[in-house]
């Protein structure tokens, strides 16, 4: 699956400068990549895979390309909004941080496309933050106040510049709720927070027992694990601010260097033109969507889209996602294992390439895919035969499809598009409503399935 080196020239859009710019490790054919994970106090929605199929498919795309790769996705086990679910639910934080962490990896395991390299959890790198904190304070960029540990923002002039906030437009969120009258300025967000009344967890520091703020966390996990300087900090557009700028400017500020090279950022997934979140409340569940249209659809619906931008989550969207991935099966079916793929399919592939080198744009290089396939579909229908050969196999192994591809021997399972026809199938023909029962199964004779009636119930077989 991996080129013999680095060759192509890659740019992706930095969020910092607002430009695409090309990939420059510091270890040439080495990149490190450090993406936000979530917070654990509730199970993961689609909105929440979205970055962890972009990053882990960027691994891919890079290591295809030839460079060796560490992807990094934390943890956050300590935070506000795990103490308050804790509570609602009546049980211990660390408890319920520990289920819903074992929760997650779970969840997304069953997208395929395997673990990171690292997974830190903030608990287990509080000696990390108590250190970056103390050197804040001694190069003044911080303050205790009452037990708390406050950044102080005006000492750093490039504040904002990731956001482009100024510094009188400042506002941090949470930590403006929680005892304002401690801080300097409004804008000053905190590193470590004293233990509070319900608050069942607390590490001791110099300033009091207490528990890290959320984005020192971040800033010490990825330094411990990828150094300074590393090649791509990733994670939700929503995190541009405050997260990742404070994450910036209390990095540089502690340790006088940057933390990552390039800010890398993925839409939001939307819901009638509002951001998935669960405050909303217009969650789908990663486990529920993964139930109800297999990982194969949804990770070809995550890949329809540029990565920058928005993507809506519809009923539409996921059973077009479907569609093209019975494509792909169809053509799978049809290969000719013993053949070589015709050389006028390469260029397909190189377009396919070309698209991820320019800002990872999986839209572009999805169709490319589809042109290789339409025309291989072309070739077989006026009796050329055709093999998968690398091309292929590489293509769908880059974005997280290569299970598409049969094993050779094995025996094709349906897809969950497929299934999906014939549970409507029968429930059309319990209703008695033939016409649709019959509709449902020449879309599945479409799509190369026959249905067959059996002793056990129907099955579906290729035609």
């Amino acid at each position: 699956m991996r080129a013999t080196g680095p060759a192509r020239t890659i740019r992706l859009h930095d969020t910092l400068s607002g430009e695409l710019r090309p990939l420059e490790p510091r270890i040439p054919g080495r990149v490190g990549i450090y993406a936000c994970g979530p917070t654990v106090y509730d199970r993961v929605h689609v909105g929440n895979a979205r970055p962890f199929v972009v990053f882990a498919l960027l691994k891919r795309f890079l290591e295809h390309e030839g460079f060796a790769v560490t992807l990094v996705e934390n943890v956050t086990d300590v935070n506000d909004k795990i103490y308050v679910a804790a509570r609602a639910a009546g049980v211990p934080s660390a408890e319920l941080a520990g289920e819903m962490t074992a929760r997650y990896i779970e969840d997304t395991s069953r997208l395929g496309l395997g673990r990171p390299d690292a997974e830190p959890l903030a608990t287990e790198t509080i000696d990390g933050i108590v250190e970056l904190i103390q050197a804040l304070i001694d190069r003044g960029h911080a303050y205790e106040a009452g037990g708390d540990v406050y950044f102080r923002v005006g000492s750093h002039p490039s504040y904002g510049k990731l956001s482009n906030r100024r510094l009188e437009d400042v506002s941090q969120g949470e930590d403006d709720l929680a005892r304002p009258e401690l801080k300097e300025s409004s804008a000053d967000f905190a590193l470590w927070k004293a233990q509070k009344v319900g608050e069942d967890t607390s590490w001791d520091a110099p300033w009091g027992s207490g528990r890290p703020g959320w984005h020192i966390e971040c800033s010490a996990m990825a330094e411990r694990i990828l150094g300074l300087d590393f090649e791509i900090h990733g994670g939700g557009s929503d995190l541009v601010f405050p997260h990742h700028e404070n994450e910036i400017a209390q990095t540089e500020a502690g340790r006088g260097a940057p933390l990552a090279r390039l800010w890398m950022h993925n839409g939001m997934i939307r819901v009638e033109d509002e951001k998935m979140s669960k405050s909303v409340g217009n969650i789908f569940s990663l486990h529920g969507a993964l139930d109800r249209f297999g990982r194969d659809t949804l990770v070809m619906y995550l890949v329809s889209g540029h990565y920058r931008q928005p993507l809506s989550f519809s009923e539409e969207a996921l059973t077009e996602a479907a569609r093209s991935v019975e494509r792909v099966r169809d053509l799978a079916r049809r290969l000719d294992p013993e053949a070589p793929p015709p050389a006028s399919l390469e260029a397909h592939a190189e377009r396919f390439f070309a698209a991820l080198a320019e800002d990872f744009n999986t839209a572009a290089a999805r169709a490319g895919l589809f042109e290789w396939i339409g025309e291989a579909n072309r070739l077989i229908a006026g009796g050329g035969r055709v093999g998968a050969g690398p091309p292929l196999r590489d293509m769908l192994w880059t974005i997280g499809l290569e299970a598409l591809l049969p094993v050779p021997g094995g025996e094709e399972a349906p897809g969950a598009y497929a299934v999906r026809l014939l549970d409507e199938r029968e429930a059309a023909r319990a209703a008695k409503d033939f016409v649709a029962a019959d509709a449902r199964r020449a879309e599945l004779e479409e799509l190369g399935w026959q249905v067959r009636d059996t002793a056990v119930g129907p099955q579906l077989v290729r035609s």
